[in-house]
């Protein structure tokens, strides 16, 4: 499994649909909203290298209301922390 990190600027009215429409691509595990200079952050889990080209340039970049990405391919993982905890704000 090839995960990539792709951070996401939107444009600032839409980033709920953007968020909602970027979270139905095939491939995009989670998409998290937050601060700082980029609106999302999307977590891109796939098979094999060529479809995080598909993922993100085929498909991401193409949601509408996208402004600009930035990916990141993960080389490893130190942690076997379930990530969603490791984003979580304890508001349970």
């Amino acid at each position: 499994m090839i995960t990539a990190i792709v951070f996401v600027n939107a444009e600032v009215d839409r980033i709920p649909e953007v968020a909602e429409a970027i979270a139905a691509i095939e491939g995009v595990s989670e998409v998290y909203s937050v601060t700082g200079q980029i609106d999302l952050i999307a977590l891109v889990r796939v098979a094999k290298h060529d479809d995080i080209a598909d993922v993100v340039a085929d498909e991401l970049n193409k949601v509408e209301g996208v402004l600009s990405t930035e990916t990141h391919i993960a080389f490893r993982a130190y942690s076997q922390h379930d990530l969603e905890s490791a984003f979580s704000l304890g508001l349970d």
